[in-house]
């Protein structure tokens, strides 16, 4: 309420307005009480081997959760897009130095996914591999991780990439049903056998829900999410607004094939008998209308994110090549870019979960010695529009650039037409560990496409985590 107890008129501005004009509604601690943030000075990324090369990636067709890709595991799905990109660019197996993978939801069968790619693909046995994980974030890792190995000299060409099957999460048991069972395992007589049985209770056996929720504050990133979206003030009609550009743009983007050379025709196990093209959760029939009809599901009451201004749970999986800038040159390939900077921010996860980029962006760019104006396209990992509205007003707002950048002046406005122009996660989906590698990739090739030079993109990270690259193409 007012100080003159009569509630404000309802917010509904739109996307624009939102950033444009009330972006000093974001979130911040307060003046002077701007953190620590790091402050760098413009950089070369080279090493021994010149920039870092990103030479091709592709990614497998992103599927809802329980939907065409749900009898694939992590293994399958990273396997079909690390082969795929090895076939295309003819790559000698044995040039390949590393193979890094992200993932959040591991195979309890086949923790280490970088490894298990190795054989997945038939790869020489001799290539080590590994595994990482920074959420939703988890191949951004697995991509500059490569590059860090590159510029420092200990590789040459790395794959790298990221994988997540969501239709099939680790189900676990209570505690007691788990001591029992290791009991029982143990047990050498059928007569103790039956006893640690004795001791099981129906209860015990109840499985135990998986939740996507932060271990520090037990929030969800949906609820997380809608904390933000009240505390920056955003309203549901710019979430919308954006989650039907996302819807639109993609719809457009695959009708007109520009995800062709992205996506691999993937044949799910165990039949082998459908083929898979194309993402299945674009909607090319979304409308304001439609999406203003859907509820809130993380605060049912006073809540404004909807399933259908969130990115669903998603199955899939996304590779990389990666070579030293003089060993694509030696190996004659024309590499779609190069990494010209990137950067990694934190802050705490029970203020702003998502708000993450907009810590990072600043440093990817000052690093690359460039400003937002000088990028040709900017492309987000769109976890909820809320966190892409709270971002781009963060970007904004001089009032967030002093308390809690610490800089005089704001990063700048995100022009909407060079934001996301072939859609994003709302509607393409998001595998939590693969969506990194999609960004990467769309984003080169539009750069490609358009004959356009600068891209920046950023990736939110549950544990209040941001990412933000500068990649450039000659």
């Amino acid at each position: 309420m007012t100080d003159t107890g009569i509630l404000p008129p309802p917010n509904r501005a739109t996307a624009r307005e939102e950033v444009h004009d009330r972006a000093d509604t974001v979130w911040t601690r307060g003046p002077d009480e701007a953190p620590n943030i790091a402050k760098v000075v413009s950089q070369s990324v080279r090493g021994v081997g010149g920039r870092v090369a990103i030479v091709d990636g592709c990614r497998t067709p992103f599927s809802k959760s329980g939907t065409d890709l749900q009898d694939m595991d992590v293994v399958n799905l990273a396997g079909v897009a690390a082969a795929e990109l090895v076939a295309r660019t003819a790559i000698d197996p044995d040039e390949i130095d590393l193979s890094i993978f992200g993932v959040v939801v591991q195979a309890l069968h086949a923790p280490n996914l970088g490894r298990e790619v190795v054989f997945q693909v038939s790869l020489p046995r001799t290539i080590p591999g590994t595994t990482v994980n920074l959420a939703c974030a988890s191949a951004n890792r697995a991509i500059t991780s490569g590059a860090e190995a590159i510029l420092s000299g200990e590789c040459d060409v790395v794959l790298a990439g990221g994988a997540e099957s969501l239709s099939n999460v680790p189900i676990q048991y209570s505690k007691r049903a788990s001591r029992r069972l290791i009991e029982f395992s143990k047990a050498r007589s059928m007569g103790q056998k039956l006893a640690v049985l004795s001791k099981l209770r129906p209860r015990d056996l109840v499985p135990v829900a998986p939740a996507i929720a932060e271990y520090t504050t037990g929030m969800t990133m949906g609820q997380a999410c809608e904390k933000m979206a009240k505390e920056n003030q955003i309203s549901r009609r710019s979430q919308d607004e954006i989650a039907l550009m996302s819807h639109q743009r993609a719809a457009a983007a695959a009708a007109a094939g520009r995800f062709a050379d992205q996506i691999v025709t993937t044949f799910p196990t165990p039949d082998y008998d459908v083929a898979v093209t194309e993402d299945n959760g674009v909607r090319s029939d979304s409308s304001m209308e439609a999406l203003a009809k859907l509820k809130p599901v993380f605060d049912r009451k006073y809540g404004s994110l909807t399933a259908g201004n969130s990115s669903p749970l998603t199955d899939g999986g996304s590779a990389v090549l990666l070579m030293s800038e003089e060993k694509a040159k030696a190996l004659g390939y024309q590499p779609l870019g190069f990494i010209r900077s990137f950067a990694y921010a934190a802050l705490d996860p029970g203020s702003q979960l998502l708000q993450g980029p907009a810590y990072a962006a600043p440093l990817a760019l000052d690093q690359a010695g460039l400003q937002l104006s000088d990028v040709d396209l900017v492309e987000m990992h769109e976890a909820f529009a809320a966190q892409i509205i709270s971002n781009m007003k963060a970007f904004v707002s001089r009032k967030f650039a002093v308390d809690e950048l610490g800089r005089s002046q704001p990063l700048g406005e995100v022009d909407l037409e060079r934001f996301n122009v072939n859609g994003g996660s709302i509607a393409i989906g998001h595998p939590f560990g693969a969506t990194g590698g999609r960004v990467t990739i769309q984003l080169l090739r539009e750069l490609e496409r358009r004959g356009l030079e600068l891209g920046l993109l950023t990736v939110c990270a549950a544990g209040g985590v941001g990412f933000a690259m500068v990649v450039e193409r000659s």
